[in-house]
C-alpha cells in the first residue's frame, strides 16, 4: 500500500488507508446500518458528493460492495442498495450451520488459551455494547465473535470461506439486534458456545451453534 505523509499520531511506516479503502468502508457502513435504505437508487455523483471522495474511489468501492451483494448495478439508473431478500436469509442460514457446526466443533478441540482469551474479551465487550444499546458494535462484535471460532478450529480454508459468508449477512445481524430482546438472546447464546468451546465439550459447542443459528434466521425472518 502506497504510503502517505504520516498525519499526527501516526508513526513512520504505518499504512495509510487508500482513498478507495476509505469510500468502501464508509459506503459500506451506511448501508449495514440502513443510512441508505435498502432498495434506495444511488448513483456515483452522489456518493462522491455524500462521503467528498473522487469518482475513482467511489467506482473501486462500488465493485467490492456488488461482490459482496450489498449492492446491484441496474443499467442506465445507476446503483441500488441490494433488498433484504428472505430468500438469500434461509440460504445463508443453511450454509452456516453445515460450516459453523463444524468449526464450533473443532474449536471445542482445537482452542488454544489464546483463542479461547480471545472470545471472552469479546463476549465481555458484547456485554458493554448490549448494556449501551449500541448495535453497532454489537453487530461488529457478533461477527468478531464467530471470526474467532474460526480461527481457533483450524481450518485455514474454512475460515476464509466464512469469513466472506459473515460481511455478507452483517446488514441482517443489524436488524435483528435492534430488538433489545434478540440483542440480548444472542448475548446469552454466544456465551453458551463458548462455555462449550472452555469445557473441551464439541458435541455441545455443535449443538450451541446450531441453536443460534436457528433462531437468529427465526428471529430476522419475523422482523420482515
Amino acid at each position: 500500500m502506497k504510503l502517505q505523509k504520516n498525519p499526527p499520531g501516526i508513526t513512520a511506516g504505518t499504512p495509510v488507508k487508500s482513498l478507495a479503502e476509505t469510500a468502501y468502508e464508509e459506503l459500506k457502513i451506511k448501508i449495514l446500518t440502513l443510512e441508505f435504505e435498502p432498495g434506495s437508487y444511488l448513483n456515483e455523483a452522489a456518493a462522491t458528493k455524500i462521503l467528498n471522495i473522487g469518482r475513482n474511489p467511489i467506482h473501486n468501492a462500488v465493485k467490492r460492495l456488488v461482490f459482496e451483494g450489498l449492492i446491484e448495478i441496474i443499467p442506465r439508473k445507476g446503483m441500488i442498495i441490494k433488498s433484504v431478500q428472505l430468500g438469500e436469509i434461509l440460504e445463508v442460514a443453511e450454509a452456516r450451520i453445515i460450516n459453523e457446526a463444524f468449526c464450533a466443533r473443532k474449536a471445542a478441540e482445537r482452542a488454544s488459551g489464546a483463542d479461547i482469551k480471545r472470545m471472552q474479551q469479546i463476549i465481555n465487550d458484547s456485554n458493554i455494547a448490549l448494556k449501551a444499546n449500541d448495535t453497532k458494535a454489537q453487530m461488529f462484535l457478533d461477527r468478531d465473535f464467530h471470526c474467532a471460532i474460526f480461527k481457533a478450529a483450524g481450518n485455514g480454508v474454512l475460515e476464509d470461506m466464512l469469513r466472506v459468508l459473515h460481511e455478507r449477512s452483517l446488514r441482517n445481524w443489524f436488524i435483528s439486534l435492534r430488538e433489545p430482546a434478540q440483542a440480548a438472546s444472542v448475548y446469552e447464546q454466544h456465551c453458551a458456545i463458548l462455555e462449550a468451546i472452555k469445557t473441551k465439550d464439541p458435541e455441545d459447542a455443535s449443538r450451541q451453534m446450531v441453536a443460534h443459528i436457528e433462531a437468529s434466521r427465526s428471529a430476522l425472518t419475523n422482523q420482515l
